[in-house]
């Protein structure tokens, strides 16, 4: 609890924008638009891009090192004080805020906090990881994130996934993790294949829903079942909450919700 990593600095320039919204598909020309007088519009889970570097040295910290083939993206909690912009340079810090005992393993909650130049804040995450099968010692400490339940879910669109997309959206990301995209890595650590990011997943549920991006203020779900390559998916809301389902009927992506103003 407390330790932290950071602050790293980064660019945020429109070749990176828009290949993380063309990884995605979108279409929107927003997206693409360098005219514009805004500039390229961001996708709302660009935030995970820019995060990724920071998360590196926090998770090889003595106490997590030797753990990280156990580490699952179980959660995810995304505030966005404003959608990140083309010409951004944006500050990450990172810090362990919650360790909590729970029944497949111990489940530690990362905080990513990004600020501009100015100082002002512009994404706060809460990224839930689950190190299966490892215990903890003592009680339960800071708070878990939250996650309401949801219903009234009607089917809204598919999504269909493609052979190489976890190939496309880690080099347009920059997110690199060999689960995603090297075979005998992922099979050597007891999966079936590689397997597409859990937030590749979250954002593509996210763009069907069809909500103005700068209206997005929050983004939360757990992740609770792997997506296989090629497949397709299945996305069920009430306008607020979501899930999404893999091509077997399971969840994927449950308990999200999406807050906008």
């Amino acid at each position: 609890m407390g330790t932290a990593a950071g602050p790293l600095e980064q660019h945020v320039d429109s070749r990176w924008l828009m290949a993380y919204s063309a990884a995605l598909g979108e279409t929107d020309r927003r997206y693409y638009d360098t005219a514009a007088a805004h500039g390229v519009l961001a996708h709302p889970l660009f935030p995970v891009c820019y995060e990724w570097p920071v998360s590196q040295p926090i998770r090889q910290i003595a106490a997590l090192r030797d753990l990280m083939p156990r580490l699952v993206h179980a959660e995810h909690d995304l505030v966005l004080h404003r959608l990140p912009r083309e010409g951004d340079r944006l500050a990450t810090r990172a810090s362990i805020v919650a360790v909590h005992k729970r029944k497949p393993g111990a489940f530690v909650v990362f905080r990513f906090e990004s600020h501009d130049a100015a100082g002002k804040p512009v994404s706060t995450t809460d990224f839930g990881a689950l190190y299966r099968g490892v215990d903890v010692d003592g009680p339960d400490r800071g708070a878990a994130i939250e996650l309401p339940p949801a219903s009234g879910l009607e089917t809204i669109g598919n999504i269909d996934v493609g052979a190489n997309l976890a190939h496309i959206y880690t080099e347009c990301a920059r997110i690199f993790n060999p689960i995603h995209t090297d075979v005998a890595h992922a099979k050597a650590v007891g999966l079936p294949d590689i397997i597409l990011h859990g937030t590749a997943t979250l954002a593509l549920s996210v763009s069907r829903l069809k909500i103005e991006p700068a209206r997005v203020r929050r983004i939360r779900c757990r992740f609770s079942g792997m997506v296989l390559m090629p497949s397709r998916l299945e996305v069920r809301s009430n306008g607020t909450d979501f899930e999404t389902r893999g091509p077997g009927g399971e969840v994927v992506v449950g308990r999200g919700r999406i807050d906008h103003g």
